[in-house]
């Protein structure tokens, strides 16, 4: 199994439980492994057993949403010899500052006597784990700071200009099948921003590309460059080549269906915004 998720992300060097091997496979992890929700665009249901979520994102090459990417990486790691522990995580919600416990997932990794945070389940999150410390941490030009609240309380703040602001993670040890109720519900109800938005995101060179329904962006770069994908073989050349989505997974009518459904999201989105 270690062999194949290896193969999976790109890795050859040699396994062992330090904070270089764990750097360099987390980093290799969120460059190869898209965070998407396409299943959840195309009406597929979200399973968190084991097996189903190494079908997919290892044996079919897929990627997956927060639930998904960290279960696996969590896989991953505990395959390489690292104690990993699954830490529930709370998004902020901006309007109020309230913490929804349970909308997120986060790992933490012990090497030696030092702890770290693992996050794959953000789509322009960090690439190299942070060490469990308050204070700012810069990676590829971006700062990201962790903060401590409480006792076992944590919070995360993401680089300015980043998909979110900030989360909460508490350091009570978790399992991924804890959350399969939130996942559930963030994966159908009509309000649930998975639902109403098709996400891909994967980071690049110098930046994190991401695709908004047609929109796409370019987290971190210098220039942005924000712009509509204006055909379907564009939009499939995208999914294919930058994204690394195999698009073959997606099923016969399944490319053309997130195609439709991500135009209705774009004129919706465009509508609002004209209207002010």
């Amino acid at each position: 199994m270690l062999d194949a998720m290896l193969e999976r992300i790109g890795h050859s060097g040699a396994v062992t439980q330090d904070s270089d091997t764990l750097t360099a496979l987390h980093r290799a992890w969120r460059r190869a492994v898209p965070y998407e929700n396409l299943d959840i665009q195309l009406g597929r249901p979200i399973r968190l057993d084991d097996e189903s979520l190494y079908d997919k994102l290892i044996r079919r090459g897929r990627g997956g949403y927060c639930y998904e990417q960290n279960a696996v990486l969590c896989m991953l790691l505990r395959a390489a010899g690292f104690p990993v522990t699954v830490l529930e995580g709370a998004v902020l919600r901006e309007t109020h500052g309230e913490a929804r416990w349970g909308n997120h997932v986060v790992l933490l990794v012990t090497v030696g006597d030092e702890r770290w945070i693992a996050d794959a389940g953000i789509g322009d999150g960090f690439l190299d784990p942070l060490p469990l410390r308050e204070g700012r941490y810069e990676q590829d030009g971006l700062v990201y700071r962790l903060e401590r609240l409480d006792r076992d309380t944590w919070r995360f703040h993401h680089h300015p200009g980043g998909t979110i602001s900030s989360y909460d993670f508490r350091l009570e040890a978790r399992e991924i099948g804890d959350f399969a109720d939130h996942s559930d519900r963030l994966s159908t109800s009509p309000e649930s921003p998975y639902v109403t938005t098709l996400i891909v995101g994967r980071p690049l060179v110098d930046h994190t590309a991401l695709l908004l329904s047609r929109t796409v962006r370019r987290l971190g770069a210098a220039d942005p460059c924000v712009r509509t994908v204006g055909t379907p073989d564009e939009f499939a050349r995208l999914l294919r080549e930058t994204f690394h989505v195999p698009l073959d997974d997606l099923g016969r009518d399944g490319l053309e269906l997130l195609w439709g459904r991500a135009g209705a999201q774009d004129a919706l989105w465009r509508a609002r915004v004209d209207g002010g």
